[in-house]
């Protein structure tokens, strides 16, 4: 176990110096092409200082991926196998599809506003002609489809809009739902643990569309985080940090290794991410890196510990699901604002260091709190 940790160590280490040296060219080309946070709105009657970040540049994440990438892909011990594959293809396609929102974010062009939908319908009904009603028709799920997720609080802009990106996302979903069900053994097939209760319960190929609903869910609670200097960093470098240690008691070293890149990674992010920020995480980093935590839970065989070990980011997705329901449904806000975090500095009147600090504090009692639970259900 010693020289396992020493080893581990060093992985990190080299990780952190790594994406450090990196780091300096990567703020030089994201200044060079203007790849900077944009505000279009003037922010500061309802939060303090946001209009600060204006001009910082975003997709500082690279960093990250560049950096997991490279040293998996070559010195993961278990460089070819098909488990970390399918890790490698989850992360670089989130990479992939949060790089391209980012840039689309910037320099793409104002995307054209839903129409009602009771419009759509009622044009199928009185349009004059057959071709077009025969359209709109066949286009009648879609609309619906994107209506549901402007109900939700999504509102065209210039990126990609949240509906496609959940197909892109399905798409990772899936392939982690595909490696959770036919890369593991045959005794272990379609198990999922309970944490505290201590007891497998058998769910089949109903874990597929699990490790499907994880991917979306983690993948968008990280970016949603993403809105402060240093608190998606932070919360990602404890989550991580937790299932490194279970990871290291299952002695996966593969799995290890490669939580250890990301950890070393992530520490030379947060030197470059604490206020003020050199560059922010951008939606290419915590897209992939949502993704990526997703499934190392399910390569550990604990994926129902993110509930515990990821809570921050939990209560992060909840509060905007609420926040959205509550505007569409009941006419009205439950929080001041959403997420959670941008409601603690507007009703609790925190500053955004004490918010990030308080948080990450909390991160870090879940993460021993979630061990702590892990080692009784493995010593009992």
């Amino acid at each position: 176990m010693g020289q396992t940790i020493l080893y581990i160590l060093s992985v990190s280490v080299a990780s952190t110096l790594l994406s450090f040296a990196i780091a300096f060219p990567i703020i030089e080309l994201l200044y060079k092409f203007k790849i900077t946070r944009r505000l279009d709105f003037d922010f500061t009657t309802v939060i303090e200082k946001v209009n600060l970040k204006a001009g910082v540049p975003i997709m500082g994440g690279l960093i990250v991926v560049i950096t997991v990438v490279f040293v998996n892909l070559l010195f993961n011990p278990e460089n070819s196998s098909k488990n970390l594959l399918v890790l490698m293809f989850i992360f670089v396609l989130s990479a992939l599809l949060g790089g391209f929102d980012d840039v689309l974010n910037i320099y793409g062009r104002e995307r054209a506003k839903l129409r009602p939908l009771k419009r759509t319908i009622k044009l199928i009904m009185v349009h004059k002609d057959l071709s077009k009603r025969i359209l709109l028709t066949l286009s009648l799920p879609w609309a619906a489809y994107k209506r549901f997720f402007y109900m939700l609080g999504s509102n065209p802009g210039k990126g990609i809009q949240a509906h496609e990106k959940i197909i892109i996302q399905s798409i990772a979903g899936f392939a982690l739902g595909y490696a959770a069900y036919f890369l593991v053994p045959a005794e272990m097939q379609g198990l999922v643990h309970i944490p505290i209760a201590d007891v497998f319960v058998d769910i089949g190929m109903l874990i597929i569309p699990f490790g499907w609903l994880t991917v979306v869910l983690m993948t968008n609670a990280v970016n949603l985080a993403d809105g402060m200097d240093g608190l998606a960093a932070s919360q990602l470098l404890f989550s991580y940090g937790g299932f490194l240690i279970i990871s290291l008691f299952k002695e996966e070293l593969w799995l290890t290794f490669l939580m250890a890149t990301v950890i070393g990674s992530l520490i030379s992010y947060l030197y470059f991410n604490v206020p003020p920020a050199r560059f922010q995480m951008g939606d290419v980093g915590s897209l992939s890196l949502g993704a990526l935590l997703a499934g190392v839970a399910f390569m550990v065989g604990e994926p129902l510990m993110l509930l515990i070990i990821s809570f921050p980011f939990v209560i992060t997705l909840l509060s905007t699901v609420i926040q959205g329901i509550g505007r569409r449904l009941l006419g009205r806000r439950i929080f001041k604002m959403a997420p959670i975090h941008y409601h603690f500095q507007m009703y609790n009147k925190w500053s955004e260091e004490k918010v990030v600090m308080r948080l990450a504090l909390l991160g870090f009692f879940m993460m021993l709190f979630g061990l702590w639970i892990y080692f009784i259900d493995y010593y009992s």
